[in-house]
């Protein structure tokens, strides 16, 4: 996978490139956020660990930036960071974060945060000799993903075999969602017009 690293401590740097290199992964290492940003809008990037405090663009508004070019792949952005606590983890996650770690980090719990990164992004790397080989998780969500032909009357929808099946069939077949059934309180309310109303008999 391809990572971009902004880290202005040269040491930390060196050894966060090594480590993940190790790992299999291909690293562009920046010295501070100025240059990350634009390694990253240049460049074709799945995964970012910033440091946060950093002279200049820090880490919290480069994640900031990120978010807002709004690409189509998901970038995942893991912030690195000597505070501690509550308010600095929720301030990084508003910025657009996915996760976090204290300084200095530890490599192998590093190593289990990249791991549940690529399942978040729908990728599952097999690293032998130290070379990725990407394996695309396939999903039939992507059925989903077009536009569908649907009744104007009775809400069916068509698949490709131009069979029409309902709603609840076509999304069971397409995904794993599964559907349980309930009334909503106006349907509630319209089929409740015009019933008697049940008698109270009094007792003798």
């Amino acid at each position: 996978m391809n990572i971009l690293i902004a880290e202005d401590d040269v040491v930390s740097r060196r050894i966060l490139q090594k480590t993940l290199e190790n790992l299999g992964h291909t690293i562009t290492a920046c010295e501070n956020g100025e240059a990350a940003w634009t390694a990253y809008q240049t460049g074709d990037f799945r995964l970012i660990v910033s440091d946060w405090m950093m002279p200049g663009l820090d880490g919290l508004e480069l994640c900031r930036k990120i978010r807002s070019l709004k690409r189509h792949e998901y970038i995942y952005v893991i912030l690195l960071t000597a505070k501690s606590g509550k308010e600095n983890f929720l301030e990084g996650m508003e910025a657009g974060a996915d996760d976090y770690l204290t300084k200095p980090v530890d490599l192998a719990e590093l190593k289990v945060r990249l791991e549940a990164a690529q399942r978040i992004l729908g990728l599952e790397y097999q690293v032998k000799d130290n070379t990725a080989r990407i394996l695309r998780l396939q999903t039939d969500v992507q059925n989903l993903r077009r536009i569908l032909p649907i009744c104007a009357w009775c809400k069916k929808i068509r698949d490709d075999r131009q069979l029409w099946h309902s709603v609840e069939e076509y999304i069971s077949t397409h995904s794993d969602v599964d559907f349980s059934h309930a009334i909503c309180p106006e349907c509630a309310e319209k089929q409740a017009v015009g019933l008697p109303k049940k008698s109270v008999s009094s007792g003798a």
